[in-house]
């Protein structure tokens, strides 16, 4: 029979154990709590592992008991983040995103000619779902441009449609009379406008001069306009310096001004030279002189070398200048050789 002292003394020691084997503060788990929470926890004790809002729990336990040893048992409980759906195809777009895990934001694009409807980027939010929603790409429009004054469609365009689409264009014309100012083709924008509207003004040409020794035609009118066209023409001998037809500019000004050059008298009676690429006998191919802008090349002797070189001679405007150099061969002397026919240098 054990005596009541034995009994009193194994008590007390036995509480003495158990005061001294307190569990320690339990083991920190990412994104996961622990309650109660407290510093030290007597045996029988129990705690509760928890994840928190936006992570969900896989494997391991989550209520311990503090034992008799004071050691937590091994937790192999771990918190992982909620997965928001697949955020999908955006149609028109591109979704740019790393995973669709809770915190994480995804963002949005729209593709050329469309713009963002809704918000620019979404998070998965603690529920596991997006917010705000996922947005949609919309096609830019624009309304109808208006006509600018003086002006039609050019072609068999038509304003009749009640909407345009970026990048969508329409072209104009001015009414006759009337020149354009800005580009003919204006462009519905990404920012769902259109691009500078051209500007018709009504251009006046004062009536062309006519040009010395020569004339010019134009339409019978009170007033010339733009886009009005005249011609010009010269008397005999007289050849015509610029364009046979000029237009009335949109800056009230003719395309050109033509005039008339005269032509040139030959000094050289006799003289065998090239002409466009051929020898021709000046007294023969020019008896009426050369037109003005007209070039011959004759030819000169190198004495020195005893051969023959060219030099060009060309009629401006009623002045011609033979080349020095060249000798002309008079008839009589007969003994002598024109420079024509002797050896190129």
């Amino acid at each position: 029979m054990i005596s009541p002292g034995l009994i009193l003394v194994s008590s007390f020691l036995c509480h003495v154990a158990m005061a001294g084997r307190t569990c320690p503060r339990p083991e920190h788990l990412p994104f996961a709590t622990v309650t109660p929470l407290q510093t030290s926890y007597e045996p029988g004790e129990e705690i509760t592992y928890s994840c928190q809002p936006g992570y969900v729990s896989r494997g391991g336990m989550r209520r311990f008991i503090c034992p008799l040893s004071g050691l937590w048992p091994i937790n192999t409980l771990k918190c992982i983040p909620k997965v928001c759906p697949f955020a999908g195809i955006l149609e028109n777009g591109a979704v740019r995103y790393t995973t669709f895990e809770y915190p994480n934001t995804i963002s949005f694009a729209c593709n050329p000619g469309f713009y963002l409807n809704g918000a620019k980027s979404s998070r998965c939010t603690e529920e596991g779902k997006w917010s705000p929603d996922l947005p949609v790409c919309t096609r830019i429009s624009c309304l109808p441009p208006p006509t600018p004054k003086f002006a039609v469609l050019s072609g068999n365009e038509s304003l009749a449609r009640t909407s345009f689409f970026y990048g969508d264009k329409v072209i104009f014309k001015c009414l006759p009379h009337f020149a354009m100012f800005g580009n003919d083709t204006v462009t519905c924008t990404e920012h769902g406008n259109w691009t500078a509207l051209p500007e018709c003004r009504e251009v006046k040409c004062p009536f062309p001069s006519r040009p010395d020794n020569g004339f010019v035609n134009h339409p019978a009118k009170e007033a010339l306009f733009y886009k009005d066209k005249a011609t010009y023409g010269c008397h005999d001998t007289y050849v015509l310096d610029g364009p046979e037809e000029v237009e009335c500019n949109k800056f009230g000004n003719w395309s050109a001004q033509p005039s008339c050059k005269a032509s040139c008298k030959i000094s050289v009676k006799k003289a065998t030279v090239i002409f466009e690429g051929e020898r021709v006998k000046i007294q023969e191919k020019f008896k009426n002189g050369l037109l003005h802008g007209q070039k011959v090349s004759f030819f000169c002797k190198n004495k020195e070398k005893k051969c023959s070189y060219t030099e060009d001679a060309q009629c401006i405007d009623g002045t011609f200048e033979v080349p020095k150099c060249f000798k002309e061969h008079h008839s009589l002397a007969f003994w002598k050789t024109d420079a024509s026919e002797v050896q190129s240098c």
